[in-house]
């Protein structure tokens, strides 16, 4: 990662941090906290960063207000023909369903989405077409070690 990525993340962090403090010391707050969400799924949408499922989760795609159960969000259990979680937005009505199975996994949690778990496919490398003995001696140098001759 990136230094430039670091300071987005960290950024991305602190907003969502502040959020949650200010709904939680002051409900009647929301459209600053309206405000930091916004600004942050903006900057993320602006820079291509991918969030963590468990913060989307807790965004409203509609009004960008934060999803706290009991303050900013109503949380219902459903079991029609799959148990389901219902979250629904107090502030736009926005409903989100969550299946609740056991085996089900979020796709991040996958240990091939992983990053350090998937390969790289590396190009290959052309030939060289001269084996002149001069270019040879000069590609297995390093470049501290090379010297300009005129």
């Amino acid at each position: 990662m990136s230094v430039k990525d670091k300071d987005a993340y960290t950024r991305l962090n602190f907003l969502h941090q502040a959020a949650h403090l200010i709904l939680n010391q002051c409900p009647n707050n929301q459209a600053l906290v309206r405000f930091y969400c916004h600004t942050q799924r903006s900057i993320a949408k602006r820079l291509v960063l991918r969030h963590d499922p468990s913060v989307k989760r807790t965004i409203c795609k509609r009004c960008s207000a934060l999803l706290i159960p009991g303050i900013s969000c109503t949380i219902r259990q459903r079991k029609k023909n799959r148990p389901v979680t219902v979250i629904r937005c107090v502030t736009c009505g926005l409903t989100k369903r969550f299946e609740n199975r056991r085996d089900y996994q979020v796709w991040s949690e996958h240990s091939e989405a992983q990053l350090q778990h998937q390969t790289l496919i590396k190009e290959p490398v052309a030939p060289q077409t001269s084996c002149d003995a001069s270019q040879t001696s000069k590609q297995t140098e390093t470049p501290r070690d090379t010297v300009v001759q005129s």
